[in-house]
């Protein structure tokens, strides 16, 4: 298993408003996993996986809002994977993925 460590982080603007009323989740494969504003550590096995980075405004139970995704191959060499995941100003940004 690689642990891979997700940096999720709202814009600098938004932060205070994204801190109190939404919720950073991280689907690894079409498994959903409740992250949070910060790193978030969620072991991968080696292969070629799916990552979508999104939030939801608290009581949402569906919404995927500033979908940001990006496919990435596991080979087992390595223990440690970065990922991080920025959401933009704007409302309606997407998150920018980056891996590495």
């Amino acid at each position: 298993m690689t642990k891979m460590l997700v940096r999720i982080r709202p814009s600098l603007i938004a932060l205070p408003f994204h801190r109190v009323f939404t919720r950073p989740l991280v689907e690894i494969d079409g498994i959903e996993r409740e992250a949070a504003w910060g790193t978030t550590e969620i072991p991968v096995g080696a292969g070629e996986h799916q990552l979508a980075v999104y939030f939801r405004y608290r009581g949402q139970r569906t919404a995927r809002l500033g979908l940001g995704r990006k496919d990435f191959t596991v080979d087992g060499s390595i223990p440690e994977l970065r990922v991080t995941a920025e959401l933009g100003p704007r409302n309606g940004s997407a998150f920018r993925v980056v891996i590495g």
